[in-house]
């Protein structure tokens, strides 16, 4: 299963799932809708609702 990949729109970070956000504590496989509601950018602190799914290539 290919894993989508989340661009936060304030900042450009990505939040990759195949990768996770150790910085915050989200492990590697975990879905950006399995991420709890609370959770914001490890790089600038915005909400996930900041965040928008990256087409594939």
């Amino acid at each position: 299963m290919k894993m989508a990949v989340w661009k936060c729109k304030k900042c450009g970070y990505l939040y990759d799932e195949s990768i996770g956000d150790a910085k915050t504590g989200i492990k590697a496989g975990t879905k950006f809708e399995d991420i709890p509601s609370d959770w914001v950018c490890s790089r600038c602190g915005a909400g996930k609702n900041q965040f928008i799914r990256k087409e594939s290539t």
